[in-house]
């Protein structure tokens, strides 16, 4: 979701150990050269969706890169399917109320330039956790603590993702 700390945490992350980091949002700003509610206001809701199903099909095949996906983009089932076949897909579920206070005094958001923004979170929130859920492979509940702790628990994480993966047999039939 927006306000999750997608990019603090993914950015410090990829510091660690040294890998890219790309912030989707971010890339498309800076390859069309404008923000994302101007192609919002021109394009609509459905012309930045395609731009960002085009970027996260490019980025996903790069090794070595950590990825921070705009909230919206596990609405497409194509977005969801390269999600869950390409890497490792960590949701950062924070309560809506964080996601608030975090994000009501920002104007890049045009998903919440509505009359009630906080209801507008609420409804996101309540449509997308469980698509979230169905391609995350880890799921960090956080919100109050820090991107250091947050990576450390990520890193714990993805340690015992690939110990159980690494340990799962694969069986005919």
């Amino acid at each position: 979701m927006m306000g999750a700390g997608k990019t603090t945490v993914g950015r410090e992350f990829a510091k660690r150990h040294q890998m890219r980091f790309v912030d989707c949002d971010h890339e498309i700003e800076a390859r069309t050269g404008v923000k994302v509610p101007t192609i919002f206001e021109i394009e609509g809701e459905a012309g930045f969706r395609r731009r960002e199903s085009q970027l996260l099909d490019e980025l996903t095949r790069e090794s070595g890169l950590v990825l921070a996906t705009g909230g919206g983009v596990v609405l497409a089932p194509v977005n969801r399917a390269v999600l869950s076949s390409r890497g490792i897909v960590v949701y950062l579920n924070v309560p809506t109320s964080v996601l608030w206070e975090r994000t009501r005094h920002d104007r890049n958001r045009p998903l919440l330039q509505v009359a009630n923004p906080r209801e507008r979170i609420e409804s996101l929130f309540r449509e997308r956790d469980p698509l979230y859920r169905e391609v995350a492979d880890i799921v960090i509940d956080g919100g109050r603590g820090n991107p250091g702790g947050m990576v450390r628990q990520i890193e714990k994480a993805i340690e015992d993702f690939r110990k159980k993966d690494a340990n799962t047999e694969c069986r005919p039939g």
